[in-house]
């Protein structure tokens, strides 16, 4: 009962006040990119500061040394909704493939589209590719870090999925390194959960992939060592309850 009354307290104010700065920052939309990210930025601070005080929920990230500096791709395991709200945190400035229907969503879509993310329309053939890469070829240009998630959607925790052949395309076509990012948040923020438990989420970056390697190994070392480092990191969770 009372992870219960917390994961509702924890709801209510990450919603809520989500919500209340759709409204109150809509006059940011006006701004340079740059300055309506950095306004995004402080409101992820803020909300990685209601999940720390009401619901417990904090994070360490290690593996620091192995992201470059300037642009790459980063290929990130995706367990629930609360590594999305870190990406901002975590590089500043990233350019993130997401779904093209996510810019639809009232107020929130309008942030996104302003804040220059990379949309993907997954029916929309080889027009849709192409629209794509434009948008990264800009992103890599302007040196940001260029966000995917290999396998498309949320993976629970002992879950297995396809990987999807977006990352392999991003790769060849911008000929960056890729950076493998593993993490276990899906222990504590469940998919499609209500119940958010206490504890520490670990982000861990892994050694980089180098550009200009056939796309079959890449790939193949992309998923050995995303999923041995995921696997791993969620043992550990276990491990420490």
């Amino acid at each position: 009962m009372k992870l219960w009354l917390r994961s509702l307290a924890l709801n209510m104010a990450l919603y809520g006040w989500t919500a209340v700065l759709c409204f109150a920052l809509l006059g940011t939309l006006v701004l340079p990119r740059r300055g309506m990210t950095a306004v995004v930025r402080s409101w992820l601070a803020q909300l990685a500061w209601i999940e720390r005080h009401i619901g417990g929920i904090t994070y360490r990230v290690i593996g620091r040394e192995h992201v470059p500096l300037g642009s790459c791709i980063i290929a990130s395991k995706h367990q629930s909704a609360w590594e999305t709200f870190k990406l901002h945190l975590l590089f500043g400035d990233p350019a993130i493939v997401l779904k093209e229907e996510l810019l639809d969503i009232p107020l929130w879509g309008w942030y996104v589209r302003r804040a220059g993310m990379i949309p993907i329309d997954r029916g929309g053939g080889a027009f849709a590719l192409v629209r794509m890469m434009k948008a990264a070829h800009k992103a890599a240009d302007e040196g940001r870090k260029i966000v995917i998630f290999p396998q498309g959607t949320r993976v629970a925790p002992g879950e297995q999925k396809s990987y999807k052949s977006g990352v392999a395309a991003l790769y060849q076509e911008l000929q960056l390194p890729v950076v493998p990012m593993a993490l276990n948040s899906g222990l504590l923020w469940g998919k499609n959960s209500f119940i958010k438990k206490p504890g520490i989420i670990t982000v861990e970056f892994l050694p980089l992939i180098p550009p200009g390697l056939p796309r079959d190994d890449m790939m193949t070392r992309l998923k050995e060592q995303l999923e041995g480092a995921t696997e791993r990191l969620i043992k550990q969770g276990y491990e420490t309850g």
